[in-house]
């Protein structure tokens, strides 16, 4: 375990330890997308990690998917993250914005502008949302016109500029977990016919022009990306040739010369390790689950350069000093998670309280 408190290169920074606070959703922002009053203490909290990849953040109003997620478009959601991103910093900590558009993965009621959500394909994804008036069915997405990609991807380009405006020291996009960019790599999703659907290199193309796009507005080594290989939640198959797909992606983004690869692992292990050796920059490893004894064997192993943790970060905002210490974990409360105020949220005790 003692290789996670030695330091780590990773794009432009060199970070102080191998510990990553994964992003998770936290539902406190304000309607219009601006962070709480709340978030720049959160984050600030958990600065002893050596990065904090945030919560998923919109791009754009099309976006936005669940009730209370702060967006970076707009001059309030930039002077919002401002104080996030000086809080962290001023406890010396670094922080990337993860980009997450959900495209299907939406409810009109939950947006600014409710309009039908978008997608590769016309298709729901088969499941429910929680709404202002409660869980609502899905309903189904309006399929983007080439245009409209292409906007989308001018969408993240332009998030990814007011990220660093906001101070955040780089971004990180959004290509698991069912949303946008993984429905365009799934056939249950995309059933596209023009040069975004059908052969594995056009399932792939949209992520890279998005990785493409940010990376040169803001540098590659502020640029990263999310992937949930072999992801089966709310709809999503990606098929026989699923694997197959990030071969070729990954390969691809590798050439861009990106900060780093975070991929959060779902049990194929052969494809972990092709990934691992088609990926030639930092790469982090999020395991959901993981048992306390296993913290630091993948970075051990040489598998991962760093690994991702979210509940137990979420929970124990002194996470580095209680694993080098050896100390008992603060549990997290589900009931929190998402919404509400302090409780749960600024709430967990340190070590010292």
């Amino acid at each position: 375990m003692n290789q996670l408190f030695t330091s780590a290169p990773v794009g432009r920074y060199t970070l102080p330890n191998r510990l990553v606070m994964a992003p998770m959703t936290r539902s406190r922002a304000a309607f219009d997308g601006t962070p709480g009053e709340l978030a720049a203490e959160y984050y600030a909290q958990r600065a002893g990690v050596g990065l904090i990849v945030t919560e998923g953040t919109q791009p754009s109003d099309d976006g936005q998917g669940y009730l209370s997620t702060p967006g970076i478009h707009t001059p309030a959601h930039v002077a919002g993250w401002q104080k996030i991103t000086a809080a962290v910093h001023n406890k010396g900590g670094r922080i990337f914005i993860q980009l997450m558009h959900t495209g299907r993965m939406s409810h009109p009621d939950n947006t600014p502008h409710h309009r039908q959500s978008v997608a590769p394909s016309a298709i729901k994804p088969g499941t429910g949302m929680f709404t202002p008036t409660g869980l609502q069915d899905i309903p189904t997405p309006r399929a983007l016109t080439i245009a409209e990609i292409q906007q989308t991807v001018a969408d993240f380009r332009n998030a990814a500029r007011l990220a660093i405006e906001a101070g955040a020291d780089g971004v990180e996009i959004h290509g698991a977990n069912a949303y946008l960019i993984q429905q365009f790599f799934a056939p249950s999703a995309n059933t596209r016919t023009d040069a975004y659907g059908g052969s594995i290199n056009n399932r792939a193309r949209f992520a890279i022009e998005v990785a493409t796009a940010i990376a040169e507005e803001i540098g590659a080594d502020r640029t990263s990306i999310r992937l949930s290989p072999g992801t089966s939640m709310w709809g999503i198959d990606e098929g026989v040739e699923g694997p197959d797909v990030y071969r070729f992606l990954v390969a691809e983004l590798d050439k861009l010369g990106l900060a780093y690869l975070h991929i959060m692992d779902q049990g194929n292990q052969p494809l972990l390790a092709d990934i691992r050796k088609l990926w030639s920059g930092a790469l982090i490893l999020n395991r959901p689950g993981r048992a306390r004894e296993q913290i630091g064997a993948d970075v051990a192993s040489g598998l991962a350069d760093l690994e991702a943790y979210g509940q137990m970060v979420l929970a124990n905002p002194d996470f580095v000093e209680r694993l080098k210490s050896n100390a008992a974990m603060n549990s997290a409360v589900q009931a929190t998670f998402y919404g509400g105020t302090a409780l749960g949220y600024t709430d967990y005790p340190g070590l010292s309280a």
